[in-house]
């Protein structure tokens, strides 16, 4: 491996350490590499800690300054914002604040005025700062021109836009996919999709990478060489129209050090210089010495792991499969290599970020990547003939059967028996497995692998040896996990034990509980104590069956209304085999788990008797840990709100709100909210439903009444924190406290 590789991965390992903080994990890499170069007098080596070290004054002096900024932002009360969703009342997403020297990532939740995704607006409100981002909570929008505060978009955010409509006016129903593969946005894909690849060990490929880039490069190349252009001229335009493209689409990291390294090769080729793919991918992967904040990007990570382990298969093909096997066995023995080094290689960052590991992966990627391989560049000439409507309809009718084949091989992958294992993301795991990755890929490179080998061999011992315990917080918890369109939310008490609320829907061949539920709370450990069907609907009792079988809750409780769907009998014929006790809800009925009290609201048996409409018979229930209550109201409509309110209307107040049937206007009425007074407001809802939901007059109400809001559609599961007087919100990107 070349010294720049070493380089930078030195330094690119300590700038994580110091932007994560962990400074203490920093010292034993250096202390490590010191000891080893003290021993084998390594001059190397001792270049090894000292980068390390600058790596960690770097990250650590970024982390320093992105917090003083944050601090600084969060001292005022009116900013300049940079929406990156479309925003207006009760809407909540991601925005940019500016403020003079520097920028801030945070999050805001609209009373009033509209922002356009890319646009620039005044907003004013009360931020709170948190030990992961910044929040600036309720927000009022203001500017009506240029002169009062408001800019319109820059080119590139209007141009990404375009680029979007084109592909869901071209594509149709493969629109949630073609978005993913060619304007890296995957909001729209359903949460199946989405687990379903990632038990395949193909979530890698819905996101753009080096793989989507590289055919991108060389469909254009082949392109314009077929027009005539001489071979230099074709492939500094293949890179020059592929670099316009990744700017359009928003720059993802693993994009621009996809272009950053054709580049690099195109250059060794016009200069007739060999370069070592070490050197290149150093090149590529070199984009933290601009801005440092990239290394933490998951997508940036899984890009260069990827790099290095088609480096080491290459080493490894090289010294013992080359000359031994010849012919379509050398190419399909080189392929499942590549891909099983692949999975190894990027497996701990994958099993970090969603929860599992899969077993298939090597098979599927095999099988996927030439799909990919015919679609990436039909999807690409679809996009660019997106000015002449027609012309990209029928380019990309002729993605279709690509499309479909790839989305078939997850499917198929993700069902085999065992595809996956449910594993405990800690810290120590994700590093004992990131250097058994480590001696994976030396043990390929080096003359003598057995060393490595049984290091390797070793880091697998420690991982199975490490107990998947719950993780108490000493308070409960909330979490909305995202399952698209229905709803799954999980309770957990102080001691790490579950009371989980639906699990939700199913399809032909699976559901949310299997491929969602489980493995998230297998992953955090702890028992499921209760399980809470709010109605027998598919998109809330979908995935209860396989909950129940794979959880064992002790008790099964819901409202008894007569639903005769597949979904509500296969969980009733689960609770019998795995001999839980069932129980009907019923109004006063109460459950105390470990300091967590469950109140039941609704439904009343005999107001329960004369429905035929299952969302009006939902079990609404409040649970309370000290002073601060959650409301959970399932799918209940505005005549169950009203039956409540007329029963016991002080008993809804509540600080947290599960806003009722996804935030359809058929709930939620202004007399249902003000009894409630709810300062945070969660929604769980698909992207891009067809359902219309959420709703905007109820989005204008929650504004109207000052009630942050947060979807599971924009911001993936939610986690909602208390210790029973303080609330604190957690989502993907960052953590807030709310204010009291």
């Amino acid at each position: 491996m070349p010294l720049i590789a070493i380089a930078l991965l030195s330094y690119g390992a300590g700038l994580l350490a110091g932007l994560a903080g962990a400074l203490g994990s920093a010292a034993v890499l250096v202390a490590g590499a010191a000891l080893v170069a003290s021993w084998r007098r390594s001059l190397a080596l001792a270049s090894v800690a000292l980068l390390i070290i600058a790596g960690a004054a770097v990250g650590r002096a970024v982390e320093r300054h992105d917090h003083g900024c944050a601090v600084r932002i969060a001292a005022r009360r009116d900013w300049t914002i940079e929406a990156l969703l479309p925003l207006g009342p009760g809407e909540s997403g991601d925005v940019i604040v500016h403020d003079g020297r520097c920028q801030a990532r945070g999050w805001a939740s609209v009373v009033s005025g509209h922002a356009e995704a890319g646009e620039r607006v005044v907003a004013r409100g009360i931020p709170r700062l948190g030990p992961r981002g910044l929040a600036l909570g309720t927000v009022r929008l203001s500017g009506l021109g240029r002169s009062e505060g408001k800019t319109p978009p820059s080119l590139l955010p209007r141009l990404r836009a375009a680029a979007t409509r084109t592909v869901d006016t071209a594509f149709g129903s493969d629109a949630p996919l073609a978005r993913a593969l060619l304007v890296a946005d995957t909001r729209s894909l359903s949460p199946a999709m989405r687990d379903e690849f990632a038990a395949a060990g193909l979530v890698h490929m819905l996101s753009i990478s080096g793989l989507h880039v590289g055919l991108i490069a060389l469909a254009v190349t082949v392109a314009l060489g077929s027009v005539g252009l001489p071979r230099t001229r074709a492939a500094w335009g293949s890179v020059a129209l592929t670099a316009v493209y990744v700017a359009v689409i928003g720059a993802p990291a693993p994009a621009v050090r996809a272009v950053a390294m054709l580049a690099a090769a195109e250059s060794s080729r016009m200069l007739q210089r060999p370069t070592s793919p070490w050197a290149a991918l150093a090149v590529g992967a070199a984009a933290p010495l601009v801005d440092p904040r990239l290394v933490a990007d998951i997508g940036y990570q899984l890009s260069v792991a990827g790099m290095i382990a088609l480096i080491a298969a290459g080493a490894l093909e090289a010294r013992w499969i080359r000359g031994r096997i010849t012919g379509w066995r050398h190419a399909a023995v080189v392929a499942l290599l590549t891909s099983v080094i692949a999975c190894i290689v990027t497996g701990p960052l994958v099993a970090w970020r969603f929860g599992r590991a899969s077993l298939v992966a090597p098979f599927a990627n095999l099988a996927a990547s030439p799909l990919m391989s015919i679609a990436q560049p039909i999807l690409f000439l679809a996009l660019v003939l997106g000015w002449w409507p027609g012309a990209a309809r029928f380019v990309a009718g002729a993605a279709h059967p690509a499309l479909a084949a790839f989305e078939w091989v997850a499917h198929t992958a993700a069902a085999v028996p065992g595809a996956q294992i449910d594993v405990a993301a800690t810290s120590a795991a994700l590093c004992i497995a990131g250097f058994g990755s480590v001696l994976i890929v030396a043990a390929c490179v080096a003359t003598d692998p057995w060393r490595p080998l049984i290091g390797a061999a070793a880091c697998v011992v420690a991982i199975t040896a490490l107990p998947v315990v719950p993780r108490p917080s000493g308070g409960m918890e909330l979490h909305m996990i995202d399952v698209g369109q229905g709803d799954a939310l999980a309770l957990r008490t102080p001691r790490g034990r579950w009371v989980l609320v639906d699990a939700g829907r199913s399809w032909a061949g699976g559901d949310a509980g299997r491929s969602t539920v489980v493995p998230y709370l297998r992953s955090r450990g702890g028992e499921v104590v209760a399980f809470v069907l709010s109605h027998p609907h598919m998109d809330h009792v979908g995935g209860a069956a396989s909950v129940i079988r794979a959880m064992h809750p002790a008790v099964y409780m819901d409202p008894g209304f007569a639903g005769a769907s597949g979904s509500y009998l296969a969980s009733l014929e689960a609770v019998r085999a795995a001999g839980a006790r069932w129980e009907r809800v019923r109004p006063g009925d109460s459950l105390e788990v470990d300091g967590v009290v469950l109140r039941f609201l609704a439904p009343d048996s005999a107001w329960t008797s004369a429905l035929d409409d299952a969302n009006l018979a939902s079990s609404v229930v409040v649970a309370r840990y000290g002073q601060v209550s959650f409301l959970l109201t399932g799918d209940a409509e505005a005549p169950e709100e009203q039956w409540m309110l007329a029963h016991d209307s002080l008993a809804l107040r509540a600080t947290v709100l599960k806003v009722g049937h996804h935030g359809s206007v058929t709930s939620t009425t202004p007399a249902f909210l003000r009894a409630v007074h709810p300062r945070l407001a969660l929604i769980s809802v698909g992207a891009g439903n067809s359902y219309g939901h959420p709703g905007a007059e109820v989005l204008r109400e929650l504004a109207a009444d000052g009630v942050q809001v947060l979807r599971t559609d924009r911001f993936g599961t939610i986690v909602v924190r208390t210790d029973g007087v303080a609330l604190s919100v957690q989502t993907e990107q960052r953590e807030w406290e709310l204010p009291r």
